[in-house]
């Protein structure tokens, strides 16, 4: 009885562990699939009114790294039958408003809301990468490198918004800040909703 009882707790505690870590995997993949859709948004709007700049095919680069981001995410979302944010549609229209908002600012401004919003994605898969690689029972690797590759892209977006003159927009820090809580908010709701 002793032995049978022993077992039931071990499988319990493994049956819960893997539910854990499916709520992980849902959360991580609803969020950056967002995250992903958002950024689209974000280029796309900037595109609409600055496609035809100087920094036109630079934001036509990050918007085609940010498709493959997208449709990656895509791809997990039903290979996990992860839960979509109920708010795609508010991401949709947040993320153009916001490129194009940028963009009418000027392409400095524009390389502001970049540079912004990257460093806080950057942040939020490190921070992920940091939670999956801590977890003894996440064995996903593949899941992990497609993190750390888009990471990697991010950082280069970031980099090439610095490049591109970000710190000379009017107004930078007030812009970045409020950029970044725009972001970290809606990566927390993402993360519930």
């Amino acid at each position: 009885m002793q032995r049978v009882l022993s077992r039931s707790l071990h499988l319990n505690a493994a049956l819960s562990s893997a539910k854990r870590c499916s709520e992980t995997i849902d959360r991580i993949i609803r969020v950056d699939h967002a995250g992903e859709l958002g950024a689209n948004q974000i280029y796309k709007g900037q595109l609409a009114v600055l496609g035809n700049t100087k920094v036109g095919k630079t934001i036509e680069h990050m918007w085609e790294q940010e498709k493959v981001h997208k449709a990656e995410f895509d791809r997990l979302m039903n290979k996990y039958r992860a839960r979509p944010t109920a708010l795609l549609p508010l991401w949709n229209i947040a993320g153009f408003a916001l490129g194009a908002g940028s963009a009418l600012l000027g392409e400095k401004a524009a390389m502001a809301c970049t540079v912004a919003v990257e460093s806080v994605i950057v942040e939020h898969y490190n921070d992920q990468l940091r939670e999956l690689m801590d977890n003894p029972d996440f064995k996903d690797h593949e899941l992990l490198e497609t993190i750390q590759r888009f990471r990697d892209e991010e950082q280069e977006h970031h980099d090439i918004g610095l490049h591109e003159g970000a710190e000379q927009a009017p107004f930078y820090k007030a812009l970045t800040d409020v950029i970044k809580f725009g972001c970290r908010t809606a990566i927390k709701i993402a993360e519930k909703v």
